[in-house]
């Protein structure tokens, strides 16, 4: 008989010997006090740390204006959808969501899925039964969920190298004229915080006729006049396809959509199995979206601020001779190059100083290139950020981890 306990033993024992075996914090989050968070230990005890790595970017999920509007809706509606929109029908703030997500890329419309990545996954895969012979070029960093999309369709496919456009157009230039083509890419990507180059990117597309995808799940929310991305900070959301978002980061809650012209749209509506078949989301959180969307659409105070608090520990760990990575966005993250030190510091400053941020390891980084990854919000203080940079000054003396020279 084959012993399937043992393989399933070895796999868990194969992740932890490489030292990225994941722990779950346990940890509570206390609404109107982000990023403050209780955290219950192995032995029932409770400690209050603060939350440095939520993709909750502005803390939209505590905000009142999307708390009223889930409590509303599930007084109103109740809690569950019911099945999918195939059978059940669809919730009129899953409707009205939307028709305003739609408005907000300059789309003509918008289709919910469960999360960003079954969105990535169904779209692309079925992007490839829509379109005979689809070829499609993908940036090397993107997401895994767009991966696992373009792998499912089983079309011709061609990696170019992150942010690299000549590359891109090297392979382009090398694809058939006629044939259908599109270019997948991020806006911005997630783990290095650097973004693309989006005119020059679509400046390919119109010389090759290729469709542009683009995933700004890490921007929706945080960058553009009122929020809808990257695309929109530089003046080219009439120029992409198709356009895909979360709701789970900036805007609070969960999620994904994407957003182009109607029949795009509907001919995804139609085709993909991962829309089809998936109860939709339900609606408290249809509703709670919607006036997160709403709210940060008329509110850039609260970009600006993200932009400076990201700026500003930036500035801290480099005086201080942390090694943070280079990093045009929001996203900053600290080079520590060893899985085994990256979760030692991880647990040390959860466990001794209350500070939680999650070891980014190998698969989701390359080998060698570890680190901690920090999401400062508009709710992280002077007063945190001065603790955080003294506890990593302290960890990285004590473990004996490269520095880099300390800022002038």
């Amino acid at each position: 008989m084959f012993d399937y306990r043992a393989a399933f033993e070895s796999a868990v024992e194969q992740v932890k010997g490489e030292g990225r075996y994941r722990v779950f914090a346990d940890l509570k989050r206390v609404a109107g006090q982000f990023p403050v968070a209780r955290r219950r230990r192995a032995d029932g005890t409770e400690q209050d740390v603060v939350v440095w790595c939520s993709n909750d970017y502005l803390g939209m999920g505590q905000h009142p204006a999307v708390l009223d509007a889930m409590t509303a809706e599930i007084a109103a509606t109740g809690a569950g959808a019911g099945g999918t929109r195939n059978i059940s029908g669809t919730t009129r703030s899953a409707v009205d969501l939307e028709a305003e997500l739609a408005s907000w890329h300059g789309k003509e419309a918008a289709l919910l899925f469960t999360s960003g990545y079954v969105a990535n996954e169904a779209t692309l895969t079925t992007l490839q039964r829509i379109l005979p012979g689809l070829i499609i070029f993908s940036d090397s960093l993107n997401h895994a969920s767009m991966i696992a999309g373009i792998r499912n369709g089983g079309c011709e496919r061609h990696i170019f190298a992150h942010n690299d456009l000549t590359h891109l157009e090297a392979l382009l230039a090398d694809a058939p004229a006629d044939a259908p083509k599109l270019i997948a890419f991020e806006s911005v990507y997630s783990m290095d915080g650097d973004i693309a180059d989006l005119k020059g990117t679509l400046a390919l597309a119109r010389k090759y006729g290729a469709l542009t995808y683009l995933d700004e799940v890490h921007a929706v929310g945080l960058y553009g006049e009122t929020g809808a991305g990257v695309a929109e900070r530089d003046g080219v959301l009439d120029q992409i396809d198709i356009i895909e978002c979360t709701l789970g980061k900036a805007i609070g809650v969960m999620g994904g959509y994407i957003a182009a012209d109607a029949v795009i749209v509907d001919a995804v509506r139609s085709w993909a199995a991962g829309f089809i078949f998936t109860t939709s989301l339900p609606p408290a959180l249809t509703a709670g979206a919607l006036a997160s969307v709403r709210h940060l659409k008329t509110h850039p105070e609260l970009r600006a601020a993200h932009q400076e608090r990201a700026a500003t520990l930036k500035r801290l760990f480099a005086e201080a001779g942390i090694p943070v990575m280079d990093s045009e966005s929001h996203i900053v993250p600290v080079r520590v190059g060893n899985p085994v030190h990256c979760k030692m510091i991880s647990d040390m400053l959860l466990e001794d100083h209350g500070v939680y941020v999650q070891p980014i390891n190998y698969p989701t980084v390359p080998k060698g290139t570890e680190r901690l990854r920090f999401t400062p919000s508009p709710n992280h203080t002077d007063a945190m950020m001065a603790d955080l940079v003294a506890a990593m000054d302290r960890l990285w003396t004590h473990c004996n981890v490269a520095r880099r020279p300390a800022a002038a």
